[in-house]
């Protein structure tokens, strides 16, 4: 089991790298600063977690899929709205970066249960 671990968190780095390589030739259209807002604000859904685990996990779940970013940036592709597409790629990334961080899909048990594993110290 932990060889597949392994390989998924190396897949989330190369979703990050991918998505990172994507949206850099993108013409600018947010600040350095607000990029960076919008990279780490799937993060915000760890508040759902005020209405419980099963609604925090669901919620946590939906804003960390790969699904979500790379809608946002086919959407925004099509419809030809860059802020979209830019949207996307920074939300691909981040989910990514988490993964490669070992930082996977919750349970609805506990935040720290995950589908990589348990977060934190064993035992």
């Amino acid at each position: 089991m932990k060889d597949v671990i392994v390989w998924q968190r190396i897949e989330g780095g190369l979703v990050f790298v991918a998505a990172l390589a994507l949206y850099g030739p993108m013409t600018p259209v947010l600040p350095w600063w607000a990029a960076l807002v919008v990279f780490f604000a799937p993060d915000l859904s760890f508040f759902a977690y005020g209405a419980g685990t099963r609604i925090g996990a669901w919620v946590y779940n939906l804003a960390h899929v790969y699904a979500l970013g790379a809608g946002l940036m086919a959407l925004g592709g099509l419809l030809g709205l860059p802020l979209l597409t830019t949207l996307g790629a920074l939300w691909l990334a981040h989910s990514g970066f988490d993964r490669m961080l070992g930082y996977g899909l919750k349970a609805q048990t506990s935040f720290k249960d995950t589908h990589l594993g348990r977060l934190g110290k064993a035992g």
